[in-house]
């Protein structure tokens, strides 16, 4: 008996088996996009975490660059340093996934019991809670991968999409961000 509280016991502090955890990403990151999220392309991203809503990003370079964005051919024409370079971005999905083991405990004892049918908490048995992604591309005009740390002008670039995601999460009416661009 002893052996069989000690293991519900623990069960408690490991009810929660994640299965898939999305990452916490301070700032912004450059890595590989394929490794990020398979739907990517398998040149450098500038990735970082997006807490606005959908479709913010796109508001905020139509404004920005005076341009609709096209998802067709997905480049914007940016200035860096003096050279043209084409931004492109993705919004993406990580999601984290849990198994909650307690309510599938409680369902096997309650059918156990003859008190239920052995699916009362069934909707409870996983948990998924999502975090949203911006993920930039930039090429130059030669279409080599601007982020690749073997670029010449990789720091440039860096420095670009990272001052594009500190004025994008500090603007709030895009507005502000169209009179300056003029």
């Amino acid at each position: 008996m002893k052996l069989f509280y000690s293991f519900v016991f623990s069960l408690f502090f490991i009810s929660c088996i994640p299965l898939q955890i999305a990452p916490k990403i301070e700032g912004g990151k450059v890595m590989v996009g394929k490794k990020f999220k398979r739907k990517l392309p398998r040149q450098y991203t500038y990735v970082f975490e997006d807490p606005k809503d959908a479709n913010e990003f796109y508001r905020y370079v139509n404004a920005k660059y005076q341009q609709v964005y096209d998802d067709n051919t997905g480049n914007i024409a940016v200035t860096i340093d003096g050279e043209e370079h084409f931004l492109t971005f993705y919004e993406v999905e990580r999601s984290t996934q849990t198994v909650n083991l307690i309510p599938m405990i409680v369902d096997v004892a309650l059918e156990e019991k003859g008190y239920g049918s052995g699916s009362t908490f069934e909707n409870a048995y996983t948990s998924r809670s999502g975090s949203w992604y911006l993920a930039l591309t930039v090429t130059d005009s030669d279409y080599k991968d601007s982020l690749h740390p073997d670029h010449y002008r990789q720091k440039a670039v860096v420095a670009y999409v990272d001052g594009l995601r500190k004025e994008y999460l500090n603007t709030i009416h895009y507005i502000e961000v169209y009179l300056k661009s003029e």
